[in-house]
Formats: C-alpha cells, structure tokens, sequence
C-alpha cells in the first residue's frame, strides 16, 4: 500500500518541475511512474496551488479552454 502524503507528493513535484523544467503534467506522471501509482490516484494528493499551476500549464498548451475574466 502506497503511503505518500500530499505535502509530500506536492513537494515533489514543485522540485522535479524546477530541477528538469518540464511542465506540472510531466513531473505528475514521471512521479506516477516512479511510486508506481495510477493518475487518478495522484490526483487526490495534489494540493491546490499545484491543481492551480496545472490547469494554467493547460490552458497555455491548448489543453484546456481559456476561461474568460472580467477585468478588475
């Protein structure tokens, strides 16, 4: 049984993406890989700046759709 916390996964994450320079998605699954753990898993231990910088990684890559922001 895996038994990762989420502070640590996150931790991770922050210091694979700044140690290669890939993007939050590679580091996610190269992680994934290593802990030998499913994506769907993962996604429980993600903190919320993490899900945050994903989902922008996202939108800038055409992945996700821009979201549209009134100005403030």
């Amino acid at each position: 049984m895996l038994t990762i916390k989420s502070e640590e996964f996150s931790l991770e994450i922050e210091e694979l993406v700044s140690k290669t320079q890939d993007g939050y998605l590679d580091a996610i699954l190269e992680l994934c890989v290593k802990h030998g753990m499913e994506p769907e898993f993962a996604a429980s231990l993600l903190s919320k700046s993490i899900i945050e910088k994903l989902h922008s990684e996202g939108v800038n890559l055409n992945i996700l759709p821009k979201t549209s922001k009134l100005p403030v």
